[in-house]
């Protein structure tokens, strides 16, 4: 534990920070699994659990916890699965 003032402030950010960051992910990794499981079962709203998922994933990187790309990676893989069954 750092016993200078302004380091136990930026542990304290730290800390904070890391739990938006993981809860922003979280719910991330959930839309994403919601669209699979919606795309695998064959249901008629895949299509409205794949927007959702592009939405969340575009909050991610908004929030700056997801770079651009590995969100562009992401959202085109997604897009792809859903092209491949809808076709």
């Amino acid at each position: 534990m750092p016993n200078i003032k302004s380091a136990i402030k930026r542990v304290e950010l730290t800390r904070i920070r890391t739990q938006r960051n993981k809860a922003v992910k979280s719910r991330m990794k959930t839309a994403i699994k919601r669209f699979r499981t919606a795309l695998e079962e064959g249901n008629d709203g895949a299509g409205d659990s794949l927007r959702q998922a592009i939405r969340v994933i575009n909050q991610a990187v908004t929030k700056g916890v997801l770079h651009p790309n590995t969100a562009a990676r992401k959202k085109s893989q997604l897009q792809r699965r859903f092209n491949k069954t809808s076709a």
